[in-house]
């Protein structure tokens, strides 16, 4: 895992990119946010979508909500980035929809959208 911290405008971010899967499961999710909390002492998170496993895209398994819940419950803000077009659900589309009209979790093309949704929201 690559973290590197970016201040802006008096925010933190961290920044996650790597090839590793990093987010898989829920007890995965808790050790990012952990990490981070302790390591960078932020509660924004960038995170590449290629750092994510592929099952949690696929909604009807209830990875998503289950992982999604922990960055909730722990009030720390994630921006997933990366393309989301070979991503053909409806479901899904409607639920990144609904989570970039939030103040919690969104989902960008670039990693420069993921950082701007979160400065804009600290």
């Amino acid at each position: 895992m690559n973290m590197q911290i970016i201040t802006q405008n008096g925010a933190i971010v961290a920044l996650i990119t790597g090839n590793a899967k990093i987010i898989t499961d829920t007890q995965s999710a808790l050790d990012l946010i952990m990490t981070v909390k302790y390591e960078a002492k932020t509660e924004l998170i960038a995170i590449d979508k290629a750092c994510i496993s592929d099952e949690f895209f696929i909604l009807s398994n209830g990875l998503a909500g289950e992982i999604l819940q922990k960055f909730v419950n722990y009030n720390v803000k994630i921006a997933i980035f990366g393309d989301y077009t070979k991503h053909k659900s409806k479901p899904l589309k409607d639920f990144i929809y609904e989570s970039n009209s939030g103040r919690d979790i969104f989902f960008t093309n670039t990693k420069n959208e993921a950082i701007e949704k979160l400065v804009r929201i600290a």
